[in-house]
């Protein structure tokens, strides 16, 4: 099933894509879900962020490769920080880059979508509490991250994390192909079959730090070969079994 969040005769609904529609579905996948009657063609329908979270949770340097790129160590464990709510855009929708940074990265990843309360899960119970994974654009503004010696403020900015098409119930997490295209030139290409802590893990351990609710999201790190933005760029993420998340990169006016 590919779950998505859609707007269409001005209202904005939860569906499931068929083909080349989407059929409405009553109540939220987090609860009753109830296949409706009414369908729309994608193409007149605006997909929206898949699930609005109470937190991003985000891994770094979950891939040995990543780690090698940066100049850094092997992580021993989950290198956890956050991503505000108010950083999230949708397909399609751009991101902003900021005046007082002069090198935006974008960064390709799987994301695990929470279903039900989840607090101190065994890795072994630990998709029990999933419905589903996403594509997820961790973009940074890596000038600022080396300035401040973390990355609170680099991560943070609105538009910094794209977020979709969908949510995606039926993939292998730890066994599914990442890419990123920039301006169709394929920049990154990974497996999570390389994650240093599969995605059970990094639940059950995230979940011993903090409760995790429906709807929050989980990123789970990404591959080798990032790169910077600039206005103007088309950035994609392509993920196995999930789909393409694209959204070109602009600068505002002063």
């Amino acid at each position: 099933m590919r779950i998505v969040r859609f707007k269409a005769a001005g209202k904005i609904r939860f569906g499931v894509v068929e083909g080349t529609h989407v059929v409405e579905y009553a109540g939220t996948p987090f609860g009753p879900f109830r296949r409706g009657r009414k369908k729309y063609p994608l193409r007149q329908t605006v997909l929206l962020v898949p699930v609005v979270p109470s937190k991003i949770v985000a891994v770094g340097l979950n891939y040995r490769d990543h780690a090698e790129e940066m100049h850094l160590a092997i992580p021993a464990e989950p290198r956890i920080f956050f991503k505000p709510p108010s950083a999230l855009c949708g397909p399609d929708d751009p991101i902003v880059y900021p005046a007082c940074s002069r090198r935006v990265d974008f960064e390709a990843e799987l994301a695990v979508v929470i279903k039900k309360r989840c607090r101190n899960v065994p890795p072994e119970r630990a998709r029990e509490h999933v419905l589903g994974y996403t594509c997820l654009n961790d973009v940074t503004a890596r000038d600022l991250q080396a300035r401040d010696g973390q990355p609170s403020r680099a991560k943070a900015f609105d538009t910094f994390c794209p977020v979709g098409p969908c949510i995606a119930t039926d993939i292998d997490p730890n066994g599914v192909e990442i890419e990123a295209y920039l301006n169709g030139e394929r920049r990154q290409n990974g497996s999570t079959k390389s994650l240093i802590f599969p995605v059970e893990d990094l639940i059950s351990r995230i979940s011993v730090v903090m409760t995790l609710l429906p709807g929050d999201l989980i990123a789970t790190g990404t591959p080798a070969g990032v790169g910077s933005l600039q206005p103007g760029d088309k950035i994609e993420v392509r993920i196995e079994g999930i789909g393409s998340l694209t959204n070109p990169v602009i600068r505002l006016s002063p």
